[in-house]
């Protein structure tokens, strides 16, 4: 386990600890600017980690594979809690009122709505990805048998046909499917009939046709600036932080997982090299940038590593389905198996891990919803203590 994840207990018990004590005002501000330091290192802790298995570590998790969202996900909701912690945990609300805050706070609950609908996007595309996962396996029953005969072949070409050209076409695919309810909704248990427990009542609002997560992901990064000067020492810095931390993990979901409408997606949003805790975050934003740039040009699904695997296996194995004469060659023979023991493989970590990332959006989601209303709740009681009394 990673030693923030170790100390992220310890530290929150010690900022409850603290906020609940009385000190002077010295002590005060001294233990306020420690906690925001070790802030700011906890979330560069965190990216340097997930940077550091894509570069320094071959048996780590490879940069956008399902495995590695994961990881990137259990660190937001992470950093989430200690922002919070930071920032609302036994605070008066009027130190959350005042300027800079007054402003920056609602732009980070804004965006948060924003990240509503793009974690939304993503859950439908994990969907359409579990689909493009079955007809991998089909793939992989067709091909996986001694002797391999016409038939099987056949089969697998067809489910292969159909797995490239739904990767391809993805985009609009998802169109077709955004009036849709999305997957984050309470389950009704008034409705009658054998299909009533799969009726979903959606918490968040239905995409539009012409909704798009490249314009979302820039709509989010707008008035996205670093604090200058006497506010960079504040809680204006926190703030900053988690806008920038949220921004991220949206945009690079939005990257790996087919969605809606993703052009000009390589764009990435400008950060502060001098601060340190934003230099794991600018590495990791060069290479996914890079990625997607090469991507965009061939129409590509998107950068998911397992599906980027799976793409090129399956122009492989479709150039052997479609020059297959039996009895086949010895060669191919071989290298079509160990193409589709390679498919195999990716199709067992797609089953293993796409059910669980899909949890983990949805517990995202509702985190959020839940820190953005705490936040609502003590900026109203901050405006009724400062209205002037009748």
């Amino acid at each position: 386990m990673p030693a923030t994840t170790e100390n992220q207990g310890s530290f929150l018990g010690r900022i409850s600890i603290r906020r609940n004590q009385v000190m002077s005002m010295d002590g005060t501000h001294d233990q306020e600017m420690e906690d925001l330091e070790l802030f700011q290192k906890h979330v560069g802790d965190r990216f340097s980690e997930l940077l550091s298995t894509t570069t320094e570590d071959s048996s780590g998790d490879a940069l956008l594979s399902i495995s590695w969202l994961r990881r990137l996900l259990d660190e937001f909701l992470c950093c989430e809690a200690e922002f919070k912690a930071v920032v609302l945990m036994g605070r008066d609300p009027s130190q959350i009122a005042k300027p800079p805050l007054d402003k920056l706070l609602p732009e980070l609950l804004d965006r948060v709505v924003k990240s509503l609908d793009v974690c939304n996007a993503v859950a439908l595309g994990l969907d359409a990805v579990k689909n493009l996962q079955r007809l991998a396996e089909i793939v992989v029953a067709a091909l996986d048998v001694t002797p391999l005969g016409d038939g099987q072949v056949r089969r697998a070409k067809k489910a292969l046909s159909a797995l490239i050209a739904a990767m391809l076409y993805e985009d609009n695919a998802n169109a077709k499917g955004t009036e849709r309810n999305r997957s984050f909704g309470r389950r009704t248990g008034n409705n009658s009939g054998a299909n009533s427990k799969d009726r979903v009542r959606s918490l968040s609002w239905t995409m539009a046709r012409n909704w798009s997560a490249s314009k979302q992901i820039h709509a989010m990064m707008s008035n996205l600036a670093a604090p200058r000067g006497a506010e960079s020492s504040g809680l204006a810095q926190p703030v900053y932080i988690m806008s920038t931390v949220l921004v991220f993990v949206m945009w690079a979901l939005v990257a790996a997982v087919p969605c809606q409408e993703r052009n000009g997606l390589g764009t990435h949003f400008p950060l502060p090299r001098q601060l340190s805790w934003a230099q794991p975050m600018i590495g990791l934003q060069e290479k996914i940038a890079e990625e997607w740039k090469k991507k965009e040009k061939k129409g590509n699904v998107g950068l998911l590593e397992e599906m980027q695997r799976m793409e090129k296996l399956g122009q492989s194995l479709i150039d052997f389905a479609e020059s297959f004469q039996f009895p086949p060659e010895t060669e191919r023979l071989d290298e079509m198996k160990k193409n589709v023991e390679e498919f195999a493989e990716i199709c067992k970590k797609m089953d293993e891990g796409l059910e669980p990332m899909q949890q983990q959006i949805r517990e995202v989601f509702h985190r959020v919803v839940r820190s953005r209303t705490e936040f609502l709740v003590v900026l109203d009681q901050a405006g009724k203590l400062s209205a002037p009394a009748v």
